[in-house]
């Protein structure tokens, strides 16, 4: 198959995943908190009045609806990234404004498949670079909407990163070991240096998770780059939102979506500065 055919397929692809990746952002939290109401009340055995009823809630049903007037969404107006466009980010039935994180989800995705694709060609190895990008866009999404790592994603990933590199895709299972421990001590030790200094939790338990399971995928050599790359992008746009009053200096900034990004970055590009160690 020529070329750009397969970058157009790879394209393709991605915005019909990145529309499932928009269901689970907007899903997975709402799930987990039913969960937790459920459990709380199980516990209590005190059934709390705003518990939603049952009903089948899940990645799969019910079907797309808006989060305004839920609306269920036509076929048509569930193209990804075209559907947007057609509607001008309204909803056809309330005329609500729609995010645009749902189109920017999904080019993401896009930009991801055939960045995988261009960089590991048609190859096992491309699908699942593809299938860790996705994981991150959803878990970003997630945190910074709610400053929660579920460990329904991130858990799956840090096993999913060992399995993958079991004959050593993308680094040596030992090295994939040794990253998920060091991945997760290293802002674990974070964690509680900030606390004993500060007295508050300066990090969540979800960023370690995190950490550790790209530590699974990229292997230990590659936490420092990915760290340096969070920390730097995490502090200019900290200091940036707080300077035009988006946000207050001491307010969290979810630390996910930076570990990510570092993460990403470390897939496509390497590890440059381990390169120049002469690793």
């Amino acid at each position: 198959m020529p070329i750009h055919f397969q970058l157009l397929f790879a394209g393709v692809i991605g915005l019909v995943i990145g529309s499932f990746l928009n269901v689970v952002v907007h899903r997975v939290p709402i799930m987990l908190e039913r969960a937790w109401r459920a459990e709380i009340s199980e516990l209590t055995s005190e059934p709390a009045a705003d518990i939603p009823p049952p009903a089948r809630y899940n990645l799969w049903q019910p079907r797309s609806a808006c989060p305004h007037c839920a609306h269920t969404l036509k076929v048509w107006e569930n193209i990804p990234l075209l559907s947007y466009v057609l509607l001008r980010g309204r909803c056809s039935h309330c005329q609500a404004h729609i995010s645009p994180r749902y189109p920017l989800l999904e080019l993401a995705s896009a930009l991801c498949a055939i960045g995988a694709l261009v960089t590991f060609g048609p190859t096992g190895m491309a699908l699942a670079a593809f299938g860790l990008c996705a994981a991150l866009l959803a878990m970003s999404a997630i945190d910074i909407d709610t400053h929660l790592l579920p460990d329904s994603m991130t858990l799956p990933l840090l096993w999913a990163g060992l399995i993958v590199n079991f004959n050593g895709a993308f680094t040596s299972l030992h090295d994939a070991v040794s990253g998920a421990i060091a991945g997760y001590l290293v802002l674990w030790s974070v964690h509680w240096i900030f606390r004993l200094v500060r007295g508050v939790e300066g990090m969540g338990y979800g960023d370690f998770k995190l950490l550790a399971a790209l530590g699974a995928w990229l292997g230990w050599t590659a936490l420092p780059q990915i760290v340096l790359i969070a920390a730097v992008a995490g502090a200019a746009t900290g200091l940036a939102a707080t300077w035009i009053g988006r946000m207050r200096f001491e307010e969290p900034l979810p630390f996910g979506p930076f570990l990510a990004a570092g993460g990403a970055v470390t897939l496509f590009l390497g590890s440059p500065f381990y390169l120049a160690l002469g690793g």
